[in-house]
């Protein structure tokens, strides 16, 4: 069973059947439901397992914004109305200022404004360190769990659709959704405060109905335009990983030069702009509609406003109200459209991103099938020799048709030199991989020690093997680090390390380097990194795998970016170190195969000939036939190679 990627799916169409008719609803809505709160539940997990002390603080920052508006407007209402007393009472006196109750209103109301002011500059700092909290957990969550998902997952579009949707929530959604959970809290404090307001005033406890009732429109269009964003960001994850890679090109390191010598920037703009209008057309259109519908929601609520205003200046005239009674009221209507607006608005924007945390969710479910299915997990045992068997194997890529690999059958003796030799596309280095368990096999099955390897604790597993693949890593840390990446797990030990630089043949170039293990390579974060070439960080990488001392060797194409004489150095330091240790090596240079003691020629997915160099040369096969053409190829070239100081070679 493969991995579990497929198209990109909207959660509520995909997992929750529409209602077939008005009976099916309620289960409609029980399962929507269920859907919203179990997403909702991990994300307040999420945040949780970042600092308790983040929901705490935000909730009580949510009561305080709740409460604080409703208790200004009664402040304020109080001052216009004991201006409106002293104003009418005809007199005024320096000595009546100071001890009338304006006075101390006044000193209230500041104090409220101090407070209201420390705490937005509170919270906003809060939720600023929340978020670096929050971001980091989802994060690492992600690093996390690409630590478990199969090497074959990396292979297909669908899962860097999933890895793109999923980091693109890290850093906001998560607390962005509890920030405003907690913001339609303190809307529906300050809601209850101002109802609370009106319905106490007989003329105008109705005026709460009316609010409400033309705020309707709003939610319906909010939620259906959330709906409609979220379906459309998410299906169109390929366009902006597109414009990710486009954009990404122009400043990549390693294709700066080819990218400047060949003039493919504009290319690559092109190819942006190109993807860009596409998706913009898209998002502008729903952004367009929504901004013509909500235009349209506040005429009509602006114009009910109008009414509603002008009936409680009429009752101030007719002697009714206080000035400080308008003020109130007015203000009270205004924030209750605004609350409700609010709640609406804020509602459909949490229900949105509940959404896109679905992609969160989706891929931290990715399960992987390269896992032991043995009960009792085999632990591989080390600094020993090992067998190794391929029985009937076949491969073939997930999502492809043609297999790369078909009925091959091989066994490795212990302490065995392998070398796989073929032209290229012959399957060898996917033979490694099914080897290293980084695949497992279509069909078939692979035995270590007599094993399957599927019984294998996979951590054991991996650490049998010392390994340089051809497309070796290269990291922007120290030599000291990248050399000790082979044995991660141990101690580092310098000495270790050092010997393992001269066994790749590395020391001399690190020698001359400034800080010699410790200079810091590629210039992506230090000033001082050195740019290594190709074949310098080849020498690097064979040091990682020397310095693994691991029980199996595997190299794939390892000495492929050096001169002949540093690759027969290196093979020579192979001699000495895969005594006793079963080694397989991959080379297209073919002199390399005449110290294997069994050589395993592959064409089209499948093993052709078997055999030492000896007897394949005998046989006048396919190897013989390569090895011939490519010693009659360096022959040729030496020929044609001038003389030195004047002198014809000998």
């Amino acid at each position: 069973m493969g991995p579990r990627f497929g198209p990109p799916r909207d959660f509520e169409y995909e997992k929750v059947k529409k209602p077939e008719g008005i009976k099916d609803v309620p289960r409609y809505l029980k399962e929507l439901l269920g859907g919203f709160f179990y997403r909702y539940g991990y994300i307040f997990m999420l945040v949780w397992k970042s600092g308790p002390w983040i929901l705490i603080l935000l909730f009580l920052f949510a009561l305080l914004k709740g409460v604080l508006p409703v208790l200004g407007a009664l402040i304020s209402k109080h001052i216009l109305n004991e201006l409106q007393g002293e104003v009418a009472g005809g007199s005024f006196a320096m000595s009546a200022f100071w001890s009338s109750g304006v006075v101390f209103l006044l000193g209230l109301f500041f104090l409220y404004q101090i407070f209201s002011s420390l705490m937005v500059s509170v919270r906003d700092g809060v939720t600023r360190v929340a978020g670096e909290k929050v971001a980091r957990q989802v994060k690492v969550q992600i690093m996390e769990k690409t630590k478990e998902i199969d090497l074959a997952s990396f292979d297909l579009p669908a899962f860097y659709e999933k890895l793109e949707n999923a980091n693109r929530e890290a850093s906001m959604r998560p607390l962005n959704i509890l920030t405003a959970t907690f913001n339609v809290i303190s809307a529906m404090i300050e809601f209850v405060g101002f109802v609370v307001v009106l319905l106490t005033v007989p003329e105008l406890w109705w005026m709460v109905f009316v609010i409400i009732v033309i705020s309707v429109p709003s939610a319906v269009i909010n939620f259906i335009y959330r709906r409609k964003n979220f379906r459309y960001v998410r299906h169109r994850s390929k366009d902006r990983r597109q414009m990710n890679y486009y954009a990404n090109l122009t400043v990549d390191k390693d294709l700066a030069k080819e990218v400047r010598i060949f003039d493919l920037t504009d290319t690559f703009i092109d190819k942006y702009q190109n993807v860009f209008e596409k998706y913009f057309s898209g998002i502008k259109k729903l952004i367009v509609e929504e901004s013509l519908w909500f235009s349209g929601i506040a005429v009509v609520s602006n114009i009910t406003n109008f009414f509603l205003y002008a009936l409680i200046v009429y009752y101030v005239m007719s002697g009714k109200f206080l000035i400080g009674d308008y003020a109130l009221y007015t203000g009270a209507i205004v924030s209750i459209s605004a609350c409700v607006s609010q709640i609406i608005s804020i509602s459909a924007n949490i229900y949105e991103g509940t959404l896109f945390v679905d992609n969160l969710i989706e891929f931290m479910k990715t399960e992987p099938t390269v896992v032991c299915r043995a009960q009792m997990p085999e632990k591989a045992k080390t600094n020993c020799s090992h067998t190794i068997e391929f029985q009937n194997v076949s491969f073939k890529y997930p999502g492809a048709d043609k297999y790369v690999l078909k009925n091959i059958h091989l066994k490795f003796a212990p302490g065995e030199t392998v070398v796989l030799v073929g032209l290229n596309g012959a399957g060898k280095t996917t033979l490694i991989k099914l080897l290293t368990r980084l695949y497992d096999p279509t069909e078939g099955k692979i035995l270590l020690d007599g094993v399957d390897l599927k019984d294998y604790d996979v951590s054991s597993l991996y650490a049998l093997f010392g390994i340089v693949f051809q497309d070796f890593g290269k990291y922007a840390f120290t030599v000291r680090e990248n050399v000790s990446f082979g044995a991660i797990h141990k101690k580092v030990v310098d000495e270790r390390i050092r010997e393992s630089l001269v066994r790749s043949n590395a020391e001399d170039f690190v020698g001359r380097l400034s800080e010699k293990e410790h200079t810091p390579l590629m210039r992506i974060f230090e000033q001082n990194g050195k740019e290594l070439s190709i074949g310098q960080w080849q020498k690097i990488a064979i040091a990682r795998a020397f310095y693994a001392d691991a029980d199996i060797l595997i190299l794939d194409e390892p000495t492929a970016s050096l001169d002949p004489l540093a690759e027969q150095e290196i093979f020579n330091q192979f001699d000495s170190l895969r005594a006793d240790k079963t080694s397989i090596f991959v080379s297209h240079r073919l002199s390399s195969a005449t110290i294997a003691s069994q050589i395993v020629v592959l064409e089209n997915g499948r093993v052709v000939e078997t055999g030492t160099h000896r007897e394949l040369m005998e046989k006048k096969g396919k190897y013989h036939l390569l090895f011939s053409t490519q010693a009659q190829r360096y022959i040729e070239e030496k020929k044609d190679v001038p003389p030195i100081h004047g002198k014809k070679e000998e």
